[in-house]
């Protein structure tokens, strides 16, 4: 079973990938900022500490002994995201970095918007977007041309389908690289039980080692 260290455990995204990951008898420490507001239920497998994903020293602490380091954390809005994704994109990369041949695999939760439509076109160009879905958009795209510049930590980058929200567990999904995975009617989308299927699948089975992929139905 893995070790794994998880930022953003408390979230939607982080939330579904720490429990697939216990599910799955993995050890996961969740690594959050204040530990008094941590609402996940106790865990044998399950260890909680302090952490700073914008801090490398942190980033350090934590990844130590690990298996694998995983990022699920976002920023709110759209300045929160500006302010949050790239930048702990960078301290994850410095923090892993230090620990030199004993560094665990880092897994980032990236963003669709990226990703290339039938068109040819990016997510992000489509026609009508709100500013703040575009700053999250950007936000993720920042980061992901930031992990692709990096050749000396084993680094995956996961963006969602086009729509994922909360659902079922269906423990089936579809992949590709860069281009937006789209089901029979023309739809991308994806729960958020389904997406941590995924995650932890590669956890398990590396197949992205330095590169995004993506997943939908």
């Amino acid at each position: 079973m893995a070790k794994i260290s998880l930022f953003g455990a408390n979230g939607t995204v982080g939330s579904r990938i720490l429990r697939e990951a216990l599910d799955r008898g993995h050890h996961v420490t969740a690594v959050v900022r204040d530990p008094a507001k941590f609402t996940a239920p106790a865990h044998q497998n399950l260890t909680v500490v302090t952490g700073d994903v914008l801090d490398p020293t942190s980033v350090t602490e934590v990844a130590k002994g690990q298996d694998v380091l995983v990022s699920a954390v976002g920023g709110g809005d759209g300045p929160g995201h500006l302010a949050t994704i790239e930048p702990s994109a960078k301290a994850l990369v410095g923090g892993v970095r230090a620990l030199g041949e004993d560094a665990p695999r880092l897994i980032a939760v990236g963003g669709a918007g990226s990703l290339r439509t039938p068109d040819g076109k990016l997510v992000w160009d489509a026609e009508g977007l709100p500013e703040f879905l575009l700053q999250i958009m950007h936000a993720h795209g920042d980061a992901l041309d930031f992990y692709r510049t990096v050749t000396d930590v084993e680094w995956t980058n996961l963006s969602p389908a086009g729509t994922i929200e909360p659902g079922e567990r269906t423990g089936v999904y579809r992949t590709d690289t860069d281009n937006l995975v789209l089901d029979a009617e023309g739809n991308s989308r994806i729960s958020t039980e389904d997406y941590a299927v995924a995650l932890v699948d590669e956890i398990e089975r590396p197949q992205h080692v330095g590169e995004r992929f993506t997943v939908g139905y």
